[in-house]
């Protein structure tokens, strides 16, 4: 409880301070609270994962109640996601934010909001009152929309931040309406209650998680819920963006498992469910990755495959509990949590490193980029490793949580049913595809920017951001290559999480360490064999031309001698073939002047990616309500006449309305008699 305090203590002084600091001390101020926030509830977390539990109850009100919070190993791992993810993007905020100094009053508001923030989201992974939880949602939805408005002056920005609000207010309703069903039938707002009533009613466990997990889907990204991402991601600070796709949409599937654990739904069900969305999600979050100009637009859909990644375990691990199959369960659920923080710690690292690109070129067009790995090189080789852990190649972090969900899809063929079988099919190709389709991606996001020439004149110069604020970068991908080598610590971190869902269908802790840890133990010698190749050859080379003279000469350019950067590959030319063959699936459009004559001089192609889905279920739907309601517009016609008469007409129906209803029911009761 005191802990508890601390944590209001320091979230309440940081608050009423940084207004009245300079701009430097904000940013101190601001990231000692996160810190000191980050390590108080890491002691909670850290301790959940050696087996502890906590519950404590805080004074409500006379409309709550007394307020549980119960902190168990599933809101642990969480709540070391978060921290950490926040520890960094903060730090690294400290000197992105240097170039908006002169916006003080902007700095203090998005300093207090990123206090918020945080606050709200290891609140809301051990809250479990649903009145309160409600409270605390709304609490990170108004502070991101502050952090992504930090631009407000931007017309984009502004739509980017309605469109957010909207989306996460649909989101609470649906949350508000599990919740409220749950409160009447079971007059409590703890989470308890919702296990009370769910157990026992497949039919009613069902439709309750599937309202909880319509509402969750909307934060966490899933297909068709993913329309607010593409616009608030590219349009926030970098370190926001790198905090919203890191921990913001996580809080998305820690509801998800949290409504799993407490509904207890039949899982066979719920997982074919999640595991078609999640499918979909991967392949078309990725799909419109690769048709992208925008370098943050394609990261933020990146997040939307990832999530699919995620949700692929979720699925497989239901399946698994369903079924009474144990390695599938342990193997699903493991992959899950752990791809939860590996794409936590590569897409925030990406982010990262493409604010590095826009503060030093202010584009994040990436047509209008190229070579920069001679002026940022450190940017680029930190890129890299992001880029090869999300596109799931070892030795990094991508790849062991991707492994463990192939490992878990070939066992499920051993006792698979015909729609099972099909299942895994279908699944083990959407996942290849997803893998493929995202190294093109990376390979052309990668290539294009930082590769070849530049493609654009600059009138300032292009140089790596300090030390200082690569040091989070670094310390990232310190954390990539890392659960790429020992996956084994990190898995063996994951027993009690994975005991929650599993635990059931496992007798003791080395039958889940044969099923997670056993799997990856070989595919973990084979990724240390790779490294100590590589090394070797590299050493074998540097020995060999030691004593040759660099000679640095210009690119061979096919005996072309005009302008050599005009001769390159664009972002859209390099993805020409994949464009062609998945042309029924995008939407795209084209603005371009044709070439004349046998030696032209000025011709223009542009091309813009549209997303297929936003135009069915959000543009169809609200231009049909728009002329819907036109035709209602001669009510609103300015003449004062017509407005009294409304008031006129709505003052005798208040009147006449309870009067003929009363004469209806007297009728009936009349015909009754008779």
């Amino acid at each position: 409880m005191r802990i508890i305090e601390v944590f209001i203590v320091i979230v309440v002084i940081a608050t009423f301070l940084i207004p009245f600091l300079n701009v430097k001390r904000k940013a101190i101020v601001a990231f000692a609270a996160i810190l000191l926030c980050a390590l108080l509830s890491s002691y909670f977390a850290i301790n959940t994962l050696l087996g502890k539990t906590y519950e404590f109850f805080l004074p409500g009100s006379l409309i709550t109640g007394l307020i549980p919070v119960r902190i168990d190993s599933l809101s642990g791992w969480f709540m070391l996601i978060i921290n950490f993810v926040y520890i960094t993007g903060s730090f690294y905020g400290i000197f992105y934010m240097n170039a908006y100094n002169e916006q003080k009053n902007n700095l203090s508001l998005h300093a207090v909001a990123l206090i918020f923030l945080h606050s709200a989201l290891i609140s809301l992974c051990v809250i479990q009152n649903s009145m309160v939880f409600l409270i605390v949602w709304e609490m990170m939805a108004l502070s991101s929309f502050i952090l992504i408005i930090f631009e407000h002056e931007k017309t984009a920005t502004i739509k980017a931040g309605i469109n957010f609000l909207i989306q996460s207010h649909i989101c609470i309703i649906f949350l508000m309406l599990g919740f409220i069903w749950v409160a009447i039938k079971q007059n409590s707002f703890d989470f308890n209650a919702i296990t009370a009533y769910a157990s026992g009613n497949h039919g009613v466990a069902i439709i309750l998680f599937l309202c909880f997990f319509i509402g969750l889907s909307i934060k966490a990204g899933f297909v068709p819920f993913h329309t607010w991402l593409p616009y608030a991601h590219p349009v926030a600070p970098a370190h926001i963006s790198g905090i919203m796709s890191g921990v913001i949409i996580k809080i998305g599937i820690f509801g998800i498992l949290r409504m799993l654990l407490l509904i207890k739904p039949d899982y066979t069900i719920v997982g074919y469910i999640i595991l078609t969305i999640s499918i979909i999600s991967g392949l078309y979050g990725v799909m419109l990755a690769i048709i992208q100009h925008n370098l943050k637009k394609l990261l933020a859909y990146h997040s939307i495959e990832n999530i699919g990644i995620i949700g692929i375990g979720i699925g497989i691990g239901c399946i698994g509990m369903g079924s009474n199959n144990q390695v599938l369960a342990s193997l699903g659920f493991a992959a899950a949590l752990l791809h939860t923080l590996n794409h936590g710690l590569f897409k925030s690292l990406l982010f990262y490193a493409a604010g590095n690109v826009y503060q030093a070129t202010h584009i994040l067009n990436i047509e209008s980029l190229g070579g920069l790995v001679k002026k940022m090189p450190q940017t680029a080789f930190l890129f890299l490793i992001a880029a090869i852990a999300i596109s799931g190649i070892p030795p990094f972090n991508g790849f062991v949580s991707e492994f463990l969900i192939y490992n878990g899809l070939f066992s499920w063929l051993h006792d698979a049913t015909l729609a099972a079988l099909i299942t895994i099919v279908f699944s083990i190709l959407g996942l290849v595809l997803i893998g493929g389709l995202a190294l093109l991606c990376f390979t052309k996001a990668f290539g294009i920017v930082f590769l070849g020439n530049p493609r654009h004149e600059f009138q300032h110069e292009i140089k790596e951001v300090s030390l200082f604020q690569l040091m989070p970068l670094y310390l990232i991908a310190f954390f990539i290559v890392f659960i790429g080598l020992f996956p084994i610590l990190f898995l063996n971190l994951l027993y009690h999480p994975i005991a929650l869902f599993a635990g059931t269908l496992i007798n003791h802790e080395s039958a889940l360490s044969f099923n997670t840890v056993g799997v990856i133990q070989p595919i973990n010698w084979a990724m240390w064999m790779l490294v100590l190749l590589v090394i070797l050859v590299f050493s074998i080379r540097k020995i060999v031309t030691r004593k040759q003279k660099v000679v640095i000469e210009p690119t061979w350019g096919c005996a072309y001698v005009g302008f050599a950067p005009k001769t390159q590959y664009t972002a859209n030319s390099f993805i020409r073939p994949y464009r062609k063959l998945f042309k029924p699936f995008l939407l795209i459009f084209k603005h371009k002047k044709d070439i004349e004559g046998i030696f032209p001089i000025k011709s223009h192609y542009e091309s813009h990616s549209y997303d297929k889905v936003e135009k069915w279920m959000i543009d169809s739907p609200i231009r049909s309500l728009k002329s819907f309601m036109g035709r209602f517009t001669f009510l609103q016609n300015g003449r004062l006449q017509f407005y009294i008469l409304y008031g006129i007409v709505f003052i005798v129906s208040v009147i006449c309305i309870p009067v003929i209803y009363k004469t209806i029911i007297e009728f009936i009761e009349f015909i009754k008699q008779l």
